[in-house]
């Protein structure tokens, strides 16, 4: 066998033990949504940014958190409410005073934004303009402030999280920038055992203690391993048929035509074999298989196909939309 494909396998394998010993460390805190933890590490391992929404209750914020603890990484956590400033975020301008010339000159105070992993909690709770403070950051790793630009450290990660219900008070996402999340994840209720296993573990006293068991330049290693996972032109062309077949102008599916506004741009399919790329490898293989594509779907097109006016009356969702086209993809593919 090929040494330095050996030398792939060896480092694969290392890699992935210790994305297992991750899963680990965050089963002792969070009971079941296995989905939702994978989501997550899938986010992780492609270098994107995730947004979570499921009503109160259900542990998004408890999940990031845990997930930071069991990282070597930095971890802020910003509390988006309707006063949060911009400058809250990337930071501000402080004046300082050099003691021994007695010169004043502005210093650059960095905000919470300067960390490996960010929690944006509640992000729909603060206005637009605030929500936009995010935007370069999260395409261009990078912010800018009076004219001066700085370098975000890597990894980064920006989680974020909204509540589906009270929606009074709150400002929605503009596509533009849910466009920036990777994945768009949706946390349901536990299951029966889960939610007992829950009940038992959180009203004792007994507490666990988490360790970190993966540092950041394990995760950049794993982001470029990612990058090397093939994937089959016939997947790739299944991938755009896929992201294609979302827009109303040009698509044939007459589904789509009735209910979609707007659909997914090339963006979506990049997250698409990205992400199914991240989740062969979480999986602890090195090729991406059509199940792959078929899993990462929903999360990646959930917030890029606008249902319209129409399908939202009648209660249609994009996830119904998107299992209907994959559905068609798979004939075609077949065929």
């Amino acid at each position: 066998m090929d040494k330095e494909l050996v030398k792939v396998e060896q480092e694969v394998n290392e890699l992935t033990q210790k994305l297992n010993s991750l899963k680990k460390e965050i089963g002792k805190i969070i009971i079941g949504q296995e989905e939702t933890v994978d989501q997550l590490l899938i986010t992780f391992l492609a270098g994107g940014h995730a947004l979570l929404e499921g009503v109160p209750g259900l542990a998004k914020t408890l999940m990031i958190r845990t997930l930071a603890q069991a990282i070597d990484l930095e971890f802020k956590r910003i509390q988006f409410t309707p006063d949060l400033m911009p400058s809250d975020i990337i930071g501000t301008e402080i004046l300082e005073e050099d003691h021994s010339t007695g010169k004043k000159f502005f210093k650059f105070n960095k905000g919470p934004i300067f960390a490996n992993i960010v929690l944006a909690d509640e992000i729909n709770r603060t206005p637009p303009k605030t929500q936009a403070a995010l935007l370069e950051a999260m395409q261009e790793f990078e912010v800018t402030y009076s004219g001066n630009t700085y370098k975000l450290d890597r990894p980064f990660f920006i989680l974020a999280t909204q509540n589906p219900i009270e929606q009074s008070g709150t400002f929605p996402l503009p596509e533009a920038q849910q466009d920036r999340f990777l994945f768009y994840i949706k946390i349901g209720y536990p299951e029966a055992n889960e939610e007992t296993n829950i009940l038992k573990k959180t009203t004792g006293v007994r507490k666990e203690t988490l360790q970190k068991v993966i540092s950041g330049e394990d995760i950049l290693r794993l982001q470029h391993l990612v990058r090397e996972v093939p994937i089959s032109d016939d997947l790739i062309e299944f991938v755009s048929n896929v992201v294609r077949a979302t827009r109303p102008e040009t698509t044939t599916n007459s589904y789509v035509k009735e209910w979609v506004n707007w659909g997914a741009g090339p963006r979506a399919g990049q997250a698409m074999i990205l992400t199914a790329k991240a989740r062969a490898l979480l999986h602890g293989r090195l090729s991406v298989v059509l199940d792959d594509l078929k899993q990462v779907a929903i999360p990646v097109l959930r917030h890029r196909v606008i249902v319209n006016f129409k399908a939202e009356a009648e209660g249609i969702t994009s996830d119904e939309v998107t299992n209907e086209i994959i559905k068609a993809s798979m004939s075609s593919l077949k065929k």
